[in-house]
């Protein structure tokens, strides 16, 4: 039996303890006649134990939640007007001397049947109200179950999109290296292994160490730097201290690769400047680039980077962050605020 079994039973228990103990305990020092307990509180208390438990296990899974109205509510009337009838019968018959020295008079008996049936009302309705929250409870833990599984599965794939799409690019600047210097070619692959190691042993942890992601995205920005010419100027600026901040891995390369893509120049001067700051649990991102759009009719990259960013950070941090883009005096600039916490 499992933990919210047991306390399940041991409330049950305890609610039914307290309710047959509710004569010593209202009239504690007083003297009490067994037959008096036993006729007017004991008796009704287990018919109405029979009836709570009877639906609670039984008429309510099988008739009422399955929309089987009608039956529930005619198996309760008949159940109900059977325990009345009979609850009259044990007490004319084993308890007279009670009634008859009942100083109250005795109401009529069809008075007295409609009352009997509206003191079962309250074990039946109860049953009821505890069954469907618990099946409500439950049916909104299994929602949420559902939307977890889907979200997760939406990040996996969107982490498995990322990893070919960077690999590709990866290797699309490699091959332009090749004939023109082979050597920083060679340097590239063995960089790029070396990202690419990352990627598929350490990345695939929901989160990870903020400090890791940093020396990654250094690597990488030092292997794009191999494939621009002098006239490009590349400037980043990281945290050095330690931190304590775990992030979602690989959620700033994007915005760098599309630097590169986007802000270099084969014939003109350019410069990329990269800034991370953090502030408690906040990472603030920053990305500036010249502005050199790609012709309509350029296929190189395909777009996903971004795409794919945008919609991990609504699946990552709901409310949490902010994403921000735009020129100014022909510089891309983006700003990326999550937090983390």
């Amino acid at each position: 039996m499992d933990k919210s079994k047991k306390i399940t039973v041991f409330l049950h228990v305890s609610v039914w303890l307290v309710l047959f103990s509710m004569p010593y305990i209202l009239w504690y020092g007083q003297d009490q006649e067994m037959d008096r307990l036993i006729a007017h509180f004991w008796i009704p208390l287990v018919l109405y134990g029979i009836v709570f438990y009877l639906n609670y296990f039984v008429l309510i899974e099988r008739f009422l939640f399955t929309k089987k109205t009608i039956v529930f509510i005619v198996i309760n009337i008949v159940l109900i007007v059977f325990f009345a009838l009979l609850r009259d019968q044990i007490e004319s018959t084993f308890f007279q001397d009670i009634v008859r020295k009942s100083s109250r008079p005795r109401p009529p008996f069809r008075m007295f049947i409609y009352m009997q049936i509206l003191s079962y009302l309250l074990p039946l309705l109860f049953a009821i109200a505890i069954k469907t929250t618990r099946r409500w409870v439950k049916t909104e833990a299994e929602h949420k179950e559902a939307i977890n599984f889907k979200l997760k599965s939406e990040l996996q794939h969107l982490h498995y999109q990322l990893q070919p799409h960077f690999f590709f690019n990866s290797l699309n600047n490699i091959y332009s290296l090749v004939d023109i210097s082979p050597e920083r070619a060679k340097s590239s692959i063995h960089s790029l292994s070396k990202l690419m190691r990352y990627m598929l042993y350490e990345t695939n942890l929901e989160v990870v160490p903020l400090n890791k992601e940093i020396d990654f995205m250094k690597k990488y920005i030092d292997l794009m730097k191999l494939r621009v010419s002098d006239k490009t100027t590349v400037n980043y600026d990281f945290p050095s201290e330690e931190t304590a901040i775990r992030i979602a891995p690989l959620l700033f390369i994007s915005l760098i690769e599309n630097a590169f893509k986007h802000g270099v120049s084969a014939t003109k001067t350019s410069r990329i400047d990269i800034n991370m700051t953090c502030d408690n649990a906040t990472v603030l991102f920053s990305v500036q680039n010249d502005n050199f759009p790609k012709k309509t009719d350029d296929k190189s990259g395909s777009g996903i980077g971004l795409q794919n960013l945008e919609k991990r950070l609504k699946l990552l941090y709901p409310n949490k962050y902010s994403f921000e883009n735009s020129i100014k005096d022909n510089r891309f600039v983006v700003t990326l605020k999550v937090k983390t916490n």
